[in-house]
């Protein structure tokens, strides 16, 4: 299933627990796109809901709190044109599901701000930094969604 232009037509994030990474790439992406493109996320293994998270997207508009972390074993769906993985373990799970599948799978280094340690406003900041990091790597790989801003 391809989409318009250069854009595929459904994306997949997945990260370690669906918790924080993924999602907010997710949100992100259907905040640009709007229902142009089919996108989902999953984990490895579903985490839980992070508040912090939820934060720092709301401060853009973007509302976060109904979001469900799941499992890449609990997705329906295997029809996706594209995974992007945030993270080495996530990455190794994408290639191994991709395989016999005409799928492309990116990976996409990014830091885990669960990890954060420090202040509140450290945390929240630790955050903030990767959604904005979310957001530049969205706009740059989907040039045609570039013209969409927070």
């Amino acid at each position: 299933m391809r989409g318009t232009g250069d854009l595929p037509g459904a994306v997949l994030f997945a990260c370690n627990h669906n918790s924080v990474r993924s999602p907010m790439a997710e949100a992100i992406f259907k905040h640009l796109a709007g229902s142009r493109i089919y996108v989902d996320s999953a984990g490895v293994r579903a985490g839980e809901p992070d508040p912090f998270a939820a934060a720092v997207m709301d401060e853009i508009g973007i509302d976060l709190s109904r979001h469900v972390p799941k499992s890449l074993a609990a997705l329906n769906d295997g029809s996706f044109d594209l995974i992007v993985s945030l993270s080495p373990e996530a990455h190794h799970k994408a290639l191994q599901s991709a395989q016999g599948f005409a799928v492309d799978v990116e990976y996409w280094p990014t830091p885990d701000p669960s990890l954060a340690e420090g202040s509140r406003e450290q945390i929240l900041d630790a955050y903030r930094s990767l959604r904005d990091r979310l957001f530049r790597k969205i706009k740059q790989r989907f040039p045609l969604m570039a013209a969409a801003d927070v």
